[in-house]
């Protein structure tokens, strides 16, 4: 099992989870447990006075995870240590993903595409609102990489959105979160995870499944209203920003936005769209 943090330099939550394990001398029941800090360059480069500038250094690590990509000619800083940390997440059966948002949107489980991924969000039991999504046309997440998303396979993984940036909810969480998905993978007893539990379970977990992302295609994209996330979009065609001159619209009924993005360059995905659905765990 690993739980990962820091995959990008500014979420600083992770760092803060992980920490909190170290220092409470975590130990698994069973098999072997890694806690590693992802993009230790970009985390080290953080800067208070300007917080945003150090996702990453080159390039975005969260985006590298294809063989093609690991075992391609390019280079970058993110690359290289992705090239490093890759045969150690080889190994991993369970992944905990650990990251923060950049607005002020609530908690967020991403489960991936699959079945197995949204049993094991039910599984975890928080936070309250689980997406489904194959990720971004940029790249393959950590979390999608290889058997993660291969519904032959065992291995399992989440990646978890803590809440907004720097703020002390999305710590708490990302320290009940990591020592739950311990205790309800059984690496851990639920005596041990119990003093640590301080988020109240949600009634029932609600499930998104997103059909896919907006992927910006010009340098003037912008949205036509200030959106945090998960606003409900009744009808179809709605005109939520434009992209050079084009309109960007929903494209159904009662359409969710996901993680609208400040970071609005061609490749990128501006939002993600989805819908509600019954999900049977």
């Amino acid at each position: 099992m690993m739980i990962s943090a820091v995959v990008h330099g500014n979420e600083l939550c992770g760092a803060i989870a992980l920490d909190h394990l170290f220092k409470n001398e975590v130990r698994p029941l069973r098999g072997q447990l890694s806690l590693a800090f992802m993009n230790v360059a970009a985390f080290q480069s953080f800067d208070p006075e300007q917080p945003k500038d150090s996702r990453f250094v080159d390039e975005d690590f969260n985006r590298l995870w294809t063989r093609e990509v690991l075992d391609g000619p390019r280079k970058s800083l993110e690359l290289e240590r992705a090239r490093e940390v890759h045969p150690y997440l080889e190994t991993v059966d369970l992944l905990l993903d650990i990251h923060s948002m950049q607005t002020a949107t609530i908690p967020l489980m991403m489960a991936g595409p699959l079945e197995k991924g949204r049993s094991l969000a039910h599984q975890v039991q928080i936070p309250e609102m689980v997406v489904t999504d194959w990720g971004h046309k940029a790249g393959r997440r950590m979390r999608d990489y290889e058997g993660f998303s291969n519904p032959q396979s065992s291995r399992n993984a989440l990646l978890i959105e803590c809440g907004q940036h720097w703020q002390p909810d999305s710590a708490e969480l990302a320290i009940a979160s990591a020592w739950r998905f311990l205790w309800k993978t059984g690496m851990i007893s639920e005596e041990q995870a119990s003093p640590f539990q301080t988020v109240t379970l949600p009634e029932k977990q609600q499930f998104i499944e997103v059909s896919g992302p907006y992927t910006i295609q010009t340098d003037s994209f912008r949205f036509t209203e200030t959106f945090t996330g998960l606003e409900v979009i009744e009808k179809a065609g709605t005109v939520i920003g434009y992209d050079g001159e084009s309109e960007v619209t929903t494209p159904y009924d009662s359409c969710v936005l996901i993680m609208p993005s400040l970071r609005q360059t061609p490749g990128a995905s501006a939002v993600r769209f989805g819908k509600f659905i019954d999900a049977k765990a």
